[in-house]
């Protein structure tokens, strides 16, 4: 025995060691997790703004090696496949991202409070949580995919998506209630009085925008009603149309244009000539701001005093650099008005506004933990305290995950069209480009994508197949013979893409 070793010391020495020795490697296992996603994905972003959308999937396929593929690999896929116009593979991937919903929303019903915080996101940093996606990101996938049906003019399933959209926002309103009965009840247990006033250096303001503000949440947005509306009215379903034009109306109510989709639902297939589509212009302009993780200090009680500790938390800062173009000029100088219905800028704020008082409790539970950690192996050793230090320091850092290739603002114009080729022209931040668009059918969808200085074009001309109410509705041909319905679909299935 070493001199002036005692053997009980020794071994109650070796008993702390043990005891903090998980704790030590617990902590860093969450170095595992800790990818920044927001350097990650400025790379893969900034190639598609470029006009490089292939390089920018070699980008997504370079940082994603793993074979479980997460949530956001086959949102960020999809996203770019379709505006590299591969429609079908855009579809495929979007549904496989759809099943990890799926899996969120059946477990939410059976256990709601297993979302509101675990374990490792107490102790660790909220990284270590599976990633379900933002609930705009949510609503969002089954807006895209329904757009991603449209283009490839499979209407029936569109219809599918847009009736999910609905049920999926049910879901997220129900578990956001309980939320946040449960994040008052974790503050009041474990007397956590922390508020965001309370960090200092917070930009508060990015969350107390107007724009944020007038949001009713973060996930009902207008567009994704307004296509509701659309998807119902084509398909001759004007009693599930007028619902969705209503709830836009009511998402923006200070854009007077959207009740021209409501007041004249009843009238507008009639006054469409056979000659005529009825075209909707979606333009979504640049990219989802990062969210990013920050240090800021916040107030940690210790030995009966306050002490001010930097932890991490998410900040979104808005991008004032986007170009909201205002109108579409065609090729006779006649002009559809564009109007800015969706930002998804603000909604991603208002949705981290909303997640604040549950990342405050969790944050400020695992700042007393990692400070009574550091504490007690500083005691026995000051090594051990170094390594707990180290280890608490690596693993400090908040959740920069978001789909990122998502649009930052969403803009709509519709108007009546006669059938045939148009050439449409856009202001962009390097001035007017110009795009040929193919017209056809009762109804269109012509979707654009504005990122950087790149304008992409991906339109459906193919009209739905018409239920055989709509025989009724003057100027509306009567359905197809039911032996050439799946031809005609299965002709029409892949629709022209192009980047300009």
């Amino acid at each position: 025995m070493p001199i002036g070793t005692h053997p009980e010391r020794s071994s109650h020495k070796l008993k702390t060691h043990l005891l903090i020795l998980p704790l030590i490697l617990f902590f860093l296992s969450g170095c595992g997790s800790m990818r920044s996603y927001d350097s990650e994905l400025k790379q893969t972003v900034e190639l598609a703004a470029n006009g490089s959308p292939e390089q920018a999937l070699v980008e997504l396929e370079k940082n994603n090696t793993s074979d479980d593929k997460d949530l956001l690999y086959f949102e960020e896929k999809g996203q770019l496949l379709n505006i590299n116009g591969q429609l079908t593979e855009s579809r495929d991937t979007w549904l496989s991202a759809d099943e990890k919903i799926k899996v969120w929303e059946s477990e939410v019903k059976t256990d709601p409070a297993k979302f509101f915080g675990n374990v490792g996101s107490v102790v660790v940093n909220d990284k270590t949580r599976r990633y379900d996606g933002q609930d705009y990101e949510k609503v969002m996938l089954s807006t895209k995919l329904a757009m991603n049906h449209l283009q490839l003019g499979d209407w029936d399933n569109a219809r599918v998506e847009i009736k999910k959209t609905h049920e999926r926002e049910a879901i997220i309103t129900g578990l956001r209630e309980k939320e946040v009965e449960q994040v008052t009840e974790d503050a009041q247990k474990n007397k956590v009085t922390t508020e965001l006033k309370d960090l200092n250096g917070y930009p508060v303001e990015t969350l107390n925008a107007p724009e944020v503000t007038a949001l009713k949440n973060g996930y009902q947005s207008a567009f994704s009603h307004y296509l509701s509306g659309f998807v119902y009215e084509a398909l001759n379903e004007p009693s599930l149309a007028a619902p969705g034009y209503r709830k836009a109306i009511e998402l923006r109510p200070d854009i007077q244009w959207l009740e021209d989709g409501l007041s004249n639902l009843e009238t507008r297939s009639h006054t469409i000539k056979r000659t005529d589509t009825d075209v909707l212009f979606v333009l979504e302009t640049g990219s989802i701001p990062a969210r990013q993780s920050v240090s800021f200090p916040i107030p940690i009680p210790a030995n009966d005093t306050l002490l001010a500790i930097p932890f991490s938390f998410p900040v979104i800062r808005p991008d004032g650099h986007v170009t909201l173009p205002q109108e579409i000029k065609l090729e006779d100088q006649s002009s559809i008005n564009l109007y800015p219905v969706t930002s998804l800028d603000a909604m991603a704020r208002r949705s981290l506004k909303d997640e604040m008082p549950g990342i405050l409790v969790r944050t400020t539970i695992r700042a007393i933990a990692k400070t009574a950690a550091q504490k007690v192996a500083s005691d026995r050793s000051i090594l051990l305290g170094l390594a707990v230090t180290v280890a608490a320091v690596a693993t400090e850092s908040a959740d920069e995950r978001c789909w990122r290739t998502l649009p930052s603002h969403i803009l709509i114009g519709r108007t009546t069209l006669p059938a045939g080729k148009h050439t449409i022209n856009v202001a962009t931040p390097i001035g007017l480009q110009s795009m040929t668009v193919d017209i056809g059918g009762k109804h269109a969808l012509v979707a654009m994508r504005l990122l950087g200085n790149k304008l992409y074009l991906t339109q459906s001309v193919v009209s739905p197949v018409m239920t055989a109410a709509s025989e009724a509705i003057p100027d509306i041909p009567p359905p197809p013979a039911k032996t050439g319905k799946k031809k005609s679909r299965k002709k029409n299935k892949e629709q022209a893409t192009q980047a300009i």
